[in-house]
């Protein structure tokens, strides 16, 4: 099904049709700055070889497993260590909500494909901030990716307005479309890492059904995932946010600087990533039915979210290094050796010398960098002693 019978018409905010990839695969070839964003992450590919491939895709599914398949396992190969996910057999066969905690602008929802595919599930459907659409061959991409577009940075009403319509699209694709979603808990990135899930996005959500939120979201099958990252190649340029907020309360980052961190986190070491497909919160929601302050569900909601996510993650040596290091302690020195201990604290201060900001403080960019590896660790110990 590709026309829908909502109110909404999701024209500016959808991906293409199967019968407008074929054009929209022209204007992504005819885009200016395409070859040259290929050839800085592929420096030996052909172009002609390139542009005979992708025309020889027809539908949204070719481009997905012909192109951005082999493109997003070129650049795990040459980014990270290894690329795994666990918890696949906790996915049932109906369309789903996946949400996860958000670490990279890009690859987060594109490695989630992949690893999807790998495991025999179907590709999801990606949310996008149209905050990304930086240059003119990033939206067609997206779009032929299967990704839909939020809009960012709107009027108060207009942003109500475009987020009834959002939520209208999301509970579209899952029950009449019957695919998947992929949605960061989050907008924007918790550079911090401490992860948390915001109540406006479930409030978002819960628009789109026609029943009452509680229901409404439970009819989206919310499936959380937890994300690791062993290192967070944009960690110094997070470091280096915190401190020009602490210095300039009104500093906000530039488009230049978006693009900065999407090339950054594409490109460089990541270590080892994992994710972990966390269990389907429905059952813990039925508790709830007897609630009717709408406020009270949506938090519970966004705990129990969190409480997966804090539950699943992936831990590694460097996260117990920030921990005792933050901390001053040698709690955790059992789980890693004093040559680890070494690597992490030279990485630490070479990623610190890669910032250059007026007033430069060290001591407060390496704080904030160890709060970055070790945050995951203090939310799934404070996790581990709540009660479900």
């Amino acid at each position: 099904m590709e026309k829908s019978n909502s109110m909404y018409d999701f024209d500016d905010i959808r991906p293409v049709y199967d019968s407008e990839v074929s054009d929209a695969i022209e204007e992504l070839i005819a885009s200016e700055g395409i070859e040259d964003a290929l050839r800085y992450v592929l420096p030996a590919f052909d172009w002609e070889a390139i542009k005979a491939k992708l025309r020889t895709c027809k539908t949204k599914q070719q481009f997905k497993e012909n192109i951005s398949y082999d493109l997003v396992s070129v650049i795990a190969k040459i980014s990270t260590n290894s690329l795994t996910v666990s918890g696949g057999e906790r996915i049932t066969k109906d369309a789903c909500t996946f949400i996860s905690n958000h670490r990279d602008i890009v690859l987060d929802a594109a490695f989630l494909n992949v690893l999807l595919f790998d495991i025999g599930h179907a590709m999801t459907q990606i949310t996008i901030g149209d905050n990304l659409l930086i240059h003119p061959w990033i939206k067609p991409v997206f779009r032929l990716n299967n990704s839909f577009f939020v809009k960012r940075n709107l009027p108060v009403r207009q942003k109500l307005e475009e987020s009834k319509k959002l939520s209208a699209y999301i509970h579209h694709t899952i029950k009449e479309t019957k695919e998947s979603v992929w949605i960061a808990q989050r907008e924007g990135r918790a550079k911090d890492a401490n992860d948390s899930t915001q109540p406006g996005l479930l409030k978002m959500l819960s628009m789109g059904g026609d029943r009452d939120a509680l229901s409404s979201l439970m009819s989206l099958n919310i499936v959380p995932i937890a994300i690791t990252y062993e290192y967070d190649p944009c960690d110094y340029l997070k470091a280096q946010e915190f401190q020009l907020k602490r210095d300039n309360p009104d500093y906000v980052k530039s488009r230049r600087d978006d693009l900065l961190n999407m090339e950054i986190g594409i490109l460089q070491n990541k270590g080892r990533v994992h994710f972990t497909i966390a269990n389907p919160i429905n059952p813990k929601l039925k508790s709830l039915q007897l609630k009717t302050n709408k406020n009270e569900i949506i938090d519970e909601i966004a705990s129990v979210i969190d409480r997966e996510i804090y539950e699943h993650y992936r831990f590694f040596p460097c996260n117990y290094i920030a921990f005792d290091l933050l901390n001053d302690s040698r709690r955790f020195c059992d789980f890693y050796n004093q040559q680890e201990f070494q690597a992490f604290s030279d990485y630490l201060q070479r990623q610190i010398g890669k910032i250059d900001t007026p007033a430069k403080d060290e001591t407060f960019l390496r704080s904030k960098m160890l709060e970055m590896y070790s945050n995951p660790l203090k939310n799934h110990l404070a996790n581990k002693i709540s009660d479900w």
